[in-house]
């Protein structure tokens, strides 16, 4: 299938344009004419490198469909939809006021799609790079029940949720990162650079050096020489780190030593809870079953420990077993948020009592990476001086016994 980009009129005598899946040129035509409109010009759109080979050029990077895009998108189709425009014109009217090429054309091959009487959550089906199952079978479930609008309305606000996280995460982890970086570079300047000029009047003297300074100058000295080879072996460390944790048992082990690093370890598995706890709300409030629901939160939970409990809790499940019993059983999930899905279970609001504490946990993760931000950056720049007034001081020792001998 090649992708057309064609301009022309409707039978209204309107002006028009678009893009169409066809096989061919001919094909594009008799499929335009089908739909009532009348080409001026049709081009085929540049097509794609040959699979297999790695597109490395900037086109690659800026033609990809950002989180932001599909998160306005949905927005305003969930308008749409909601004041009875039909799905087909609706997705019309996106692919007109879209700005990004990307989101363009993939907004008219779902279109072309729907207009060829595929169901919207097929057609979004054959874009699963851009939307994951989470947004298709939330679809799908709209699409059955009716109320595509309401599932469109939680899925913005599910997306515009997880992307406020994230943003402020980052954010609040900016500054200090920020400050390890420069902190490492004023650092190795010193020592590169400053120190080795300072302390060669040190070269001619008779007398033994204090431990400090003796230590300064090996360092000194041995990163002016081995500054390459310390580039080599991190790069090959990084290297190898990725590969190991990209295999499943490393993968695994890298999430489980994450689970229980001190401070940071509790921070990311309140992500994770919120993460899992966010995601299954809202599947199950619009409509999605359980096993389906559970099966997708196990893919988008980014955490492997919890994902091999999910995955045992799903057996559980399909076997009569609440949701609650094996995610207790498992001691991976915290109390709290067990309780709250048995209560839910029982009560018969689970998905009320999981966005409830998926609201909690975030709002908790908030507060501790403030307050994780609020300790760092003074413990960096108190480590900071402590650094640079060692150097100071290895090098005013020998200063000191000098002046010391001379009196």
């Amino acid at each position: 299938m090649a992708l057309y980009n064609w301009s022309g009129y409707t039978e209204k005598g309107k002006s028009a344009q678009g893009m169409i899946d066809a096989t061919s040129l001919r094909e594009a035509k008799l499929k335009l004419r089908s739909q009532g409109v009348f080409v001026s010009t049709i081009a085929e759109e540049a097509s794609a490198p040959v699979r297999g080979m790695k597109d490395l050029s900037l086109k690659r990077f800026v033609g990809r469909v950002r989180h932001e895009d599909i998160t306005v998108m949905t927005r305003q189709l969930s308008t749409l939809v909601g004041a009875a425009i039909p799905l087909v014109d609706s997705l019309s009217a996106l692919y007109e006021q879209t700005e990004s090429p990307a989101m363009k054309k993939t907004v008219a091959q779902v279109r072309d799609s729907v207009n060829e009487g595929v169901s919207f959550a097929d057609a979004l089906g054959k874009h699963r790079r851009i939307f994951p199952d989470l947004y298709i079978n939330m679809v799908r479930s709209g699409e059955a029940s009716g109320a595509l609008d309401v599932v469109l309305v939680r899925l913005a606000d599910f997306m515009e949720g997880q992307h406020r996280l994230r943003a402020k995460v980052g954010a609040a982890l900016i500054y200090p990162l920020l400050l390890f970086f420069v902190s490492m570079v004023v650092l190795l300047y010193l020592l590169t650079s400053v120190v080795p000029k300072v302390v060669s009047m040190f070269d001619n003297m008779n007398q033994v050096l204090p431990l400090p300074t003796r230590i300064l100058i090996g360092v000194s000295e041995f990163l002016g020489w081995a500054w390459w080879l310390i580039i080599i072996i991190a790069a090959a460390c990084a290297v190898l780190f990725v590969k190991w944790k990209r295999t499943p048992g490393g993968a695994m082990k890298y999430d489980r030593i994450r689970m229980r690093m001190p401070i940071y370890g509790a921070i990311y598995k309140k992500i994770s809870v919120a993460r899992f706890a966010r995601t299954l709300g809202t599947l199950l409030s619009s409509g999605v079953p359980i096993i389906d629901s559970m099966r997708i939160v196990k893919t988008v939970v980014q955490n492997r420990v919890m994902e091999a409990c999910l995955e045992e809790s799903i057996g559980e499940v399909m076997e009569g077993s609440s949701i609650a019993a094996p995610l207790k059983k498992s001691g991976v999930f915290p109390p709290i948020i067990t309780h709250m899905i048995a209560t839910g279970e029982k009560s018969g609001t689970l998905e009320e009592m999981l966005l409830k504490a998926a609201q909690a946990y975030e709002e908790d993760v908030e507060t501790s990476v403030a307050g994780l931000t609020s300790i760092l950056e003074p413990v960096m720049i108190i480590i900071m001086g402590i650094m640079v007034g060692s150097i100071v001081l290895a090098i005013l020792l020998p200063m000191l016994e000098m002046s010391t001998i001379v009196r």
